[in-house]
């Protein structure tokens, strides 16, 4: 049996030297077109694998990079997590994925040995704090990923959440809504006065703050633009966004007579629990109640009806991520970079067409 195909018999199809082979090999820039056409024609004719252990080996790393989310049950972290491996893969890297779902296991993935392992983490917290987050406590790269903000010297690949809602919210008021709950807000202990989050935001877009806060502001930003009022009834606190409990709430709300006529979900998971729970309440989907969702999951194209979602371009979240760390950890120390991906309101059957 023919063993594996050689770095010197690449060089020898090639006519070139083993030096000029490894340096195509390994992305070296300065060499002729031709040659390095020649190279690559030999490495595909004869079948030539690269090993990647020696290669990372000689470069002092693994190969393997981290990717740390709160719950992958969840859909959105889910395809998140997939999406991320994809990227990685055609990279030629692979992607150690670990569950953390409060801070003490965040903070654990941030100092656990593991990261011996790793190359750099792409890391997307709900719960650590900007202090956890201090780069001189941590010396491997590490970008962040969607929801939370912060104002660290971090890259970080985030999304549109104020935005996103804010144009749910437009979208929902040109289809005649008038009255439009949010469900998934803050709980009213947890909650900025209305006006606050609007004055911290233009004095400083770096401060912390969390995707439910940003997306009721985009709500009542949206709602200011039509000179509409926010009707404290028709803000829907959850402390967690799971489908069952935002349909508990959802028949809680029903039956006690509160009038609304469009529901924004903060994330697609509870805005399919309260589009389960509107249907077995007998309200008919868009006709007396239209729904949105956040987050445009696979879930949200199959539901009955078809679920508007915003979507925030996860799969560009997750290759603009992927490449952010391995520029860091090529070396790349420039001022840290925050990348905001388009969003886009992807409209189905659970809301009416904008008059």
């Amino acid at each position: 049996m023919r063993g594996a195909v050689t770095m010197r018999e690449v060089a020898e199809r090639a006519q070139v030297s083993l030096k000029t082979v490894s340096n195509v090999v390994n992305g070296y820039p300065y060499i002729r077109a031709t040659t390095k056409e020649r190279v690559e024609r030999a490495i595909e004719d004869l079948g030539y694998q690269v090993n990647l252990s020696a290669r990372n080996l000689r470069r002092g790393r693994t190969g393997i990079i981290g990717l740390a989310v709160p719950d992958l049950a969840e859909p959105y972290f889910g395809e998140l997590a997939g999406m991320v491996v994809r990227a990685a893969d055609e990279r030629g890297l692979t992607v150690l994925v670990e569950q953390a779902a409060d801070r003490r296991q965040e903070l654990d993935v941030l100092t656990s040995a593991r990261r011996s392992l790793t190359d750099g983490l792409l890391y997307s917290p709900i719960a650590a704090s900007v202090e956890d987050l201090d780069v001189s406590t941590h010396p491997y790269p590490l970008v962040l990923l969607g929801e939370r903000t912060f104002g660290v010297g971090v890259d970080h690949v985030s999304m549109a959440n104020l935005e996103g809602v804010r144009e749910a919210t437009r979208m929902l008021l040109a289809s005649g809504a008038r009255r439009i709950a949010v469900l998934g807000v803050p709980p009213v202990e947890d909650r900025r006065p209305p006006g606050e989050l609007s004055d911290l935001l233009e004095r400083d877009a770096s401060f912390t703050s969390d995707s439910a806060a940003l997306r009721l502001e985009g709500y009542r930003r949206g709602m200011a633009d039509a000179g509409m009022a926010v009707e404290p009834e028709l803000l829907l606190p959850l402390t967690s966004w799971r489908r069952s409990a935002a349909a508990d709430l959802m028949t809680r709300t029903v039956r006690a007579g509160v009038q609304f006529d469009a529901v924004i979900g903060l994330n697609d998971t509870v805005a399919l629990g309260a589009l389960h729970a509107l249907q077995l309440a007998g309200l008919r989907i868009p006709e007396d109640v239209q729904v949105v969702g956040f987050d445009d999951t696979e879930e949200a194209q199959f539901a009955t009806p078809g679920l508007t979602s915003v979507s925030p371009s996860r799969n560009l979240i997750a290759v603009t991520g992927v490449e952010l760390l391995l520029e860091r950890i090529a070396g790349h120390d420039g001022p840290p970079r925050l990348v905001v991906p388009p969003f886009a309101l992807v409209e189905r059957g659970s809301t009416q067409p904008q008059r």
